[in-house]
């Protein structure tokens, strides 16, 4: 197979988004749409990508550099190209790159979700094309990928002969009035073999309406130098939709999650809305966005997930939930506004556990079966066993908390003493009373009771019950104070 090589126009500064962000670096469904794009080169297993920067440039090949060494399956790199002078010029600046035994694919850093198997067909109808044409195009021809729009304006028509052959894009701008009614349109992707397009390149001029370097011309070279020229179409649309506002990026956000949450219906999920669902990658963490469901899964509206995501069966996920790397187990239930962040650590909830509402677990939160957390309760990088619960108003931090363990109200693992953390264990079968501060590093016997109010601060035996709070006193017809009336 000819190595490709993916060529990456990311120089653009994106005046309408009206950001001090570039726009290639913009985000989509929790990613940058650039890194979408840069995912390409992997999937297409390409031997490098050459990504074209300008504005912002430093904060955009740092982003990218990052990016590129977690996909890490082939070579990146970055050309500048300053001033912006059109499409063809951007490209003349990866002409010292590119070697002539490769095909080229270029790419738009702002259009996010084109899909890899229409690049593939895309780059075999090029090859295709030219074996068609002899040993003299054995490297392929040009490949073009086209869409046919309702509303055409500002994309570059493609013109046809009366045997339906490419001859050439019109943009827009210098289009006459019959080739602007022409509705298929030109993606802004090719494939072209390199040995060819870098002669191109060296051929382009400016006269045109914008004073620019088109790389669409090469097309008119390539059928004067008797290239074959194939225009590969697609219906769907939003596989090149490009971002060039706020507006168009919210479109392209909702038109993407839609997708993702029919995909998830298809399988059985039950989603409340699809149009209030949302899956996002997690920028923090490098996961991928994924939402992997077992039978008879419902999730209520305005949920939004990151990273990966497990939902065993049965699950049943409230409205306005926020779950990011977690795996929640068959029959649990998580009740509306809860938070569950497992970041790189992970999360896990157990089988028929019930969670919230307005809950938060915290990365290294391991829950057991039948484990409840209720309202207001925060766990960090605890274990609870099976059947114990903390249903109010509590913290559990740095904790092991045995099975069927009650954990009173407004009751907190004291694990930090200002420098160091430290964990806390509470035993099978221990009662804990409201309001109590385990001070950290204690254990709590098995079977033990602390009482409501008690500040623990040494380990306690099993079976005790451990007090540790200020004896009461009652005063006989005590008066309040009273306020004193203004001079």
């Amino acid at each position: 197979m000819t190595p490709l090589d993916i060529l990456i126009m990311a120089a653009g500064k994106g005046t309408r988004m009206k950001s001090r962000t570039p726009k290639v670096l913009q985000r989509l469904a929790g990613r940058p749409l650039l890194h979408h794009v840069l995912d390409q080169a992997a999937h297409l297993q390409a031997r490098s990508a050459i990504v074209i920067t300008g504005h912002g440039a430093i904060e955009v090949e740092a982003s990218t550099a990052i990016a590129a060494s977690t996909a890490g399956t082939f070579d990146i790199k970055f050309v500048r190209q300053e001033p912006q002078l059109g499409t063809g010029h951007a490209v003349q600046q990866t002409v010292p790159h590119l070697t002539d035994d490769g095909t080229a694919v270029v790419l738009s850093g702002d259009v996010p979700l084109t899909q890899p198997d229409t690049l593939r067909a895309l780059v075999q109808a090029g090859a295709a094309t030219g074996a068609l044409a002899g040993a003299g195009a054995a490297s392929g021809g040009l490949a073009l990928l086209t869409v046919t729009l309702p509303d055409p304006t500002g994309y570059g028509r493609i013109v046809r002969n009366a045997e339906g052959a490419v001859q050439g894009i019109v943009e827009h701008k210098d289009a006459t009035d019959a080739q602007r009614a022409i509705t298929e349109v030109y993606s802004g992707i090719m494939a072209v073999p390199s040995r060819l397009l870098k002669p191109w390149l060296a051929r382009l001029t400016n006269n045109n309406a914008q004073g620019e370097y088109y790389l669409t011309d090469i097309v008119a070279m390539a059928v004067a130098d008797g290239v074959p020229v194939v225009a590969h179409r697609i219906t769907d649309a939003l596989q090149v939709a490009g971002v060039n506002s706020p507006l168009q990026l919210a479109e392209l956000e909702r038109a993407h999650q839609l997708r993702q949450a029919r995909a998830l219906m298809e399988q059985g999920v039950r989603l409340a809305d699809p149009a209030r669902f949302d899956v996002r990658d997690d920028a923090r963490t490098g996961a991928r966005g994924e939402v992997l469901c077992g039978q008879d899964v419902e999730i209520d509206v305005n949920c939004v997930f990151t990273g990966r995501v497990e939902l065993g069966e049965g699950v049943s996920i409230g409205a306005h939930c926020c779950i990011a790397n977690a795996r929640i187990a068959a029959g649990a239930v998580i009740h509306p506004y809860t938070h569950i962040d497992g970041e790189k650590a992970g999360a896990t909830v157990g089988e028929g556990a019930l969670i919230g509402p307005f809950a938060r677990l915290r990365p290294g939160a391991q829950l057991g079966r039948e484990v409840h957390i209720g309202n207001f309760v925060e766990v960090k990088n605890s274990t609870l066993a099976d059947g114990a619960k903390a249903n109010h108003l509590a913290y559990l931090g740095d904790a092991t908390v045995g099975e069927r363990v009650n954990y009173g109200a407004g009751s907190i693992t004291a694990n930090y003493d200002g420098a160091n953390k430290h964990r806390t264990v509470i035993e099978a079968d221990v009662h804990v009373g409201s309001n109590c501060v385990l001070v950290a590093p204690v254990t709590i016997g098995a079977g033990g009771t602390v009482g409501g109010g008690s500040t623990i601060t040494k380990s306690t035996a099993p079976g005790a019950l451990s007090v540790a709070r200020g004896k009461q006193v009652s005063i006989a017809d005590w008066q309040r104070p009273k306020k004193q009336p203004k001079a």
